[in-house]
């Protein structure tokens, strides 16, 4: 486990999965969900695919693949590149195995760095192979909300004329767009809210969400460009966290067949070159 810390905030990230797991202030306030029944997980990079392919099931050059929901990368141990106390640089290469269910060579570098009270984290992915490289990348942290979900109060911005993905029961969804109902860019969040699964809102039209737990005043924002960010707690089991998930990168629509290149919000890699983004995160 990698601590990093200053005077405001000491965080936490293991080496497996290059995860982030905890950030508290000096009085003690957890921000970051610590795992628990209703999901073992805190904060964990999706790589090489944000949610599920279809029968868990992808196609590349007309052979079939199989990988399980949102990759392997948050299961994989990351070497330690550098450190010191406010940063750390993780990496992660591609191997015999991960060339078994995902068939292109890349390096993944995670740089987490610490700036007053915001945390910011940079993804940059690189082609090492011959060929062109298709690949989906995303964060999904989780931010506690003391007593649950209707004690967050969740802003959006910008807020005009918002939309999301139309989502179903079974929580698949398609390309269509709905309205996204909110108040100023506020969005009251209730556990029917995630009935669906996950709010997902397309197309760059947010760049920033502000979460704020009523009861402990504290207020997270986090800030990105990626191309869609969603919003997610699991239904039904009353957990006390919201995600904020900047993702590069979306699982299948409904019925979705084709060639893994061609998925919608798809990033392309040509041998030898590499991807940079970044999300930040302002714990107040």
């Amino acid at each position: 486990m990698v601590e990093l810390k200053n005077k405001w905030l000491t965080v936490r990230v293991a080496e497996k999965g290059a995860e982030l797991q905890s950030v508290k202030d000096n009085e003690g306030y957890e921000y970051m969900w610590q795992a628990g029944p209703e999901w073992t997980r805190h904060s964990p990079i999706l790589f090489p695919i944000v949610c599920s392919v279809n029968d868990n099931t992808y196609v590349v050059d007309g052979k079939e693949y199989h990988l399980p929901r949102h990759g392997f990368a948050r299961d994989m141990m990351f070497e330690i590149q550098e450190q010191d106390e406010t940063g750390v640089v993780f990496s992660l290469h591609s191997d015999s195995e991960t060339l078994e269910v995902y068939p292109f060579e890349f390096e993944l570098t995670v740089v987490y760095r610490l700036t007053d009270r915001e945390l910011s984290v940079h993804w940059m992915v690189g082609n090492e192979g011959r060929r062109e490289m298709h690949f989906q990348i995303g964060a999904h942290p989780a931010f506690n909300v003391t007593g649950g979900v209707q004690n967050a109060v969740t802003t959006l911005l910008p807020h005009d004329n918002l939309t999301a993905l139309k989502s179903y029961p079974d929580g698949s969804y398609d390309m269509e767009l709905e309205p996204l109902a909110n108040d100023g860019g506020e969005i009251d969040i209730t556990e029917e809210t995630f009935r669906n699964d996950s709010v997902k809102i397309p197309n760059s039209q947010v760049q920033c969400i502000m979460l704020r737990d009523k009861v402990s005043q504290r207020t997270v924002e986090v800030y990105f460009t990626a191309p869609v960010v969603a919003l997610w707690t699991p239904f039904g089991k009353h957990a006390p966290f919201v995600c904020i998930e900047p993702w590069y990168g979306i699982g299948d629509p409904r019925g979705w067949k084709g060639e893994f290149r061609d998925k919608p919000v798809m990033n392309h890699l040509l041998p030898g070159a590499r991807f940079s983004c970044a999300y930040c995160i302002d714990f107040k």
